[in-house]
C-alpha cells in the first residue's frame, strides 16, 4: 500500500508540470493561455511535494512526520453579472497513504444591489486583528497541518457557508452562516501526539481521540457576524459567533468520547497606525453556556481573551511584530471544584507573547521568517523558523522546523513537546 502512495506521489507531481510546459505545435500557447483566451477562464495552480520528519524519538508515533505530494488548480470565470470560483487540491499522502481531494472553494458571488454582496459555496473565511492568535475568527482551523510543515494556507479550512456583506454608509455589516457545523482539525493522536488528561501522559496512535461531532443541517448551525466602521484611520470592529468550540472541549462521560459543547463568542477589536507601524487590539468572551457557572467537570468553562498587538519594519527589508495574549478563566472558583483528585487545574491566567520577524534578502527572493509564541505562566512555548527560496518565477523551494516545548507534560504547548520536525517542500506554479 506505501509503494502505491509513492507512485501516487511521483504521478501527482509530475503530471500538473508536464500540462503547464506541453505547449500546442500550431500555435505555441499554453493550456492556461488557451482556458483564458477561449473560455475567458483564469486557470492558475501549482504541484509540490513536501517531506517531513520527527526530530524527537516517539514510540507511538511514525518517524515519517510529512511525505506527500499536492496538485492544486484555481479556475475563475467572470460573468456579467456574477462570478464562478473553483480551487481544489488533490493529495497524495505516503503518512497516512491515503489520496484525499479537497475543494478549497467552489462558490457563486454575486451582487443583488449596491448594498449587497452575496457568495455562496464552499469558501475559506477570516476576520479579526491577531496574527496566528485567533479570538473572535470563530471558523475552522487546521493546526495540524500547521505543525507538520504544510503551506501556511491549510491552517484555515473551507467551510459550506453563506456569506454576505451589508453597506450602510460608514458601516458595514458581514454575516457568515453555516448550516452544518464543520469544527476545526484538532490533533487527536493519529498523526501528533498529544497530553491525555485521563491517561496522566502524552498519547498517540496508541490512544487516539475519538469525538462525536454535531452534524445536523439548520439544527447544528453556525452565525458569525461582524459589524465594522472605520473612525479616521482607525478600523473598529464587533463580533458575534453562535455555534460550538471549534475543537472538542467537552465529554460525554457515558460514551467517553469527545464532544463539542454549545458556545457563543462576543467581542471587538481595533486597527490603527501608530509610532511608525501598526497597532490592533482585540477582546473577547467565551460563553460556553452548557457550563454557565462552571461546575460542570466534563465541558470547558467559559473564559475572558485579551490580545493587543504592533507591527513595523526594524530595518531595511526586517519586520517586526510582537504580540501580549491573556486567557482568564471566568468564575474559576467554581473551576476549581471540578478537578478531579491527581489532575492537573489549569491556572486562572495564562499569558503568551509571540513575535514574528520576516527578512526579505538576495533582492527579496529569499525570505526567513521567525514565529515564536512563549508563554510565562506555563514556561512552554512553540517556535517555527523557516525559510523561503524562490528558484524562478515558477519553482519555490522552502523548509523549516517546528520546535515545541514546555517544563510540564500538560500546559498548552507542552503537551505537543514530543511533535518537534523538520520539513521542506518544492512547488511548482503554473
Amino acid at each position: 500500500m506505501r509503494k502505491t502512495a509513492y507512485i501516487a506521489v511521483a504521478l501527482i507531481f509530475v503530471l500538473p508540470i508536464s500540462l503547464s510546459v506541453v505547449r500546442a505545435e500550431d500555435d505555441n500557447i499554453s493550456l492556461s493561455e488557451r482556458l483564458h483566451d477561449d473560455y475567458g477562464v483564469e486557470a492558475l495552480g501549482f504541484a509540490e511535494t513536501r517531506w517531513g520528519t520527527r526530530m524527537v524519538d516517539d514510540e507511538n508515533e511514525d518517524t515519517l512526520s510529512l511525505g506527500e505530494a499536492r496538485f492544486q488548480v484555481q479556475l475563475d470565470r467572470d460573468f456579467d453579472s456574477f462570478q464562478i470560483q473553483f480551487k481544489g487540491d488533490l493529495l497524495a499522502d505516503a503518512v497516512t497513504e491515503e489520496l484525499e481531494a479537497d475543494i478549497r472553494n467552489l462558490s457563486l458571488s454575486f451582487s443583488p444591489s449596491d448594498m449587497v454582496d452575496i457568495k455562496l459555496g464552499r469558501m475559506v473565511s477570516t476576520w479579526g486583528t491577531g496574527d496566528l492568535v485567533f479570538i473572535n475568527d470563530m471558523f475552522p482551523k487546521d493546526w495540524q497541518s500547521f505543525f507538520i510543515g504544510r503551506d501556511d494556507e491549510y491552517l484555515k479550512q473551507a467551510s459550506n457557508s453563506i456569506r454576505t456583506g451589508l453597506f450602510l454608509g460608514d458601516y458595514t455589516i458581514n454575516l457568515v452562516y453555516t448550516p452544518r457545523f464543520q469544527g476545526s482539525e484538532f490533533v487527536s493522536g493519529e498523526r501528533l501526539s498529544y497530553f491525555n488528561p485521563g491517561a496522566g501522559q502524552i498519547v498517540g496512535q496508541n490512544m487516539i481521540m475519538a469525538d462525536d461531532a454535531p452534524d445536523a443541517y439548520f439544527e447544528d448551525d453556525e452565525t458569525s457576524v461582524r459589524l465594522s466602521k472605520r473612525f479616521g484611520g482607525v478600523e473598529t470592529a464587533l463580533y458575534g459567533y453562535m455555534g460550538f468550540w471549534q475543537e472538542p472541549e467537552g465529554m460525554d462521560a457515558t460514551t467517553g468520547k469527545a464532544i463539542y459543547p454549545r458556545l457563543n463568542v462576543w467581542g471587538a477589536s481595533a486597527r490603527s497606525p501608530m509610532l511608525g507601524g501598526i497597532g490592533n487590539i482585540e477582546v473577547g468572551y467565551y460563553d460556553s453556556f452548557d457550563d454557565e457557572d462552571g461546575l460542570n467537570p466534563y465541558i470547558r468553562p467559559s473564559e475572558y481573551r485579551f490580545l493587543v498587538g504592533f507591527e513595523r519594519e526594524l530595518a531595511h527589508e526586517l519586520t517586526g511584530g510582537f504580540q501580549y495574549y491573556l486567557e482568564m478563566i471566568d468564575e474559576y472558583e467554581n473551576y476549581e471544584q471540578t478537578v478531579a483528585p491527581g489532575m492537573e487545574a489549569r491556572d486562572e491566567y495564562r499569558q503568551m507573547l509571540t513575535m514574528r520577524l520576516t527578512k526579505l534578502m538576495m533582492q527579496q527572493t529569499l525570505t526567513l521568517s521567525l514565529f515564536a509564541y512563549y508563554s510565562p505562566t506555563d514556561n512552554d512555548g512553540y517556535v517555527r523558523p523557516k525559510f523561503q527560496y524562490k528558484l524562478s518565477d515558477n519553482l519555490l523551494v522552502d523548509g523549516g522546523f517546528n520546535l515545541f516545548f514546555g517544563e510540564n507534560e500538560h500546559t498548552f504547548w507542552g503537551r505537543f513537546q514530543d511533535n518537534t520536525n523538520a520539513f521542506v517542500g518544492v512547488r511548482y506554479s503554473f
